[in-house]
């Protein structure tokens, strides 16, 4: 009785690489000499508005510069009733501080 193999067989038999004498490690030889990595370098660079930021944090940090003498002046208009309110000027400004933001 005989017996036929059909199906997916290679059309030809696959071959294994050949491995050379010098590609195999033998036990006690001496090995390459280790690579050394190189040293890794930090740098660090700000950009313009890093530097811009410090600069105003600085600047925060230190002495307020407040006008007391009017600050004093409009609490005294609060208290005896005399300070008017301007409600365009307010607004014409915060148009403005939005226009300067937008750009």
């Amino acid at each position: 009785m005989t017996t036929k193999i059909e199906g997916n067989l290679p059309a030809k038999p696959v071959e294994a690489r050949a491995v050379t004498e010098a590609a195999q490690a033998r036990a006690g030889n001496p090995r390459a000499p280790a690579v050394q990595a190189t040293p890794p370098v930090d740098s660090l660079r700000l950009t313009g508005e890093a530097v811009g930021l410090k600069a105003m944090a600085k600047e925060l940090a230190g002495p307020s510069k407040v006008d007391m003498a009017k600050v004093k002046e409009i609490r005294s208009a609060i208290d005896n009733g005399s300070y008017q309110i301007n409600p365009q000027e307010i607004a014409d400004r915060l148009l403005a501080l939005e226009r300067e933001i937008l750009k």
